[in-house]
């Protein structure tokens, strides 16, 4: 396998931003979007992915920096993984955070699709709105062109549903 690599960087009227990304890394990452709950979301998938992720990003909201940062990763792993040769093209992960359980599949197809099932109570984490990762998810099947099937099977609390959702991510 060639190296695994991509650096990626997209400037708008809305936002600014660089990221870095290892496939092959040991799950090192170093993320700044002025947004910590989305900061620390961005680590837990770089943690069990096991992947290495940069991101320095600003925006004027946080509707559009969640979207560009969703944008940039997506076009990151797709040229990371290059002709996709010697990879798995499919992975599931389900995670336990405490009274949550999430479940994430993935098919790197070449079709971007989301089916999401994120059944928040739609509370304010941090000064981060719940809808924002359904958006994140979405762009990000989109821009990486992959399958991606998410679901909260249950859970109380909000952080740790979302929690359980990233790690599910990058373990699949």
């Amino acid at each position: 396998m060639a190296n695994r690599q991509a650096t990626f960087k997209r400037k708008t009227k809305e936002t600014n931003i660089s990221l870095e990304l290892n496939l092959d890394g040991s799950g090192q990452w170093e993320v700044n979007t002025s947004i910590k709950m989305f900061d620390h979301f961005l680590a837990q998938v770089a943690r069990h992915g096991r992947f290495d992720l940069k991101i320095s990003a600003t925006g004027d909201d946080q509707h559009h920096l969640t979207e560009d940062v969703a944008l940039c990763l997506g076009k990151a792993l797709t040229q990371a993984l290059g002709e996709k040769q010697g990879i798995v093209r499919m992975a599931d992960a389900s995670v336990p955070m405490d009274d949550a359980l999430a479940m994430v599949a993935v098919d790197i197809s070449g079709r971007g699709y989301a089916v999401l099932e994120l059944s928040f109570s739609d509370n304010d984490m941090a000064g981060f709105a719940t809808d924002l990762i359904r958006h994140f998810l979405e762009s990000l099947a989109a821009e990486a062109k992959l399958n991606l099937h998410a679901r909260i099977l249950y859970g109380t609390n909000d952080h740790h549903k979302a929690e359980a959702l990233f790690k599910a991510l990058g373990r699949a």
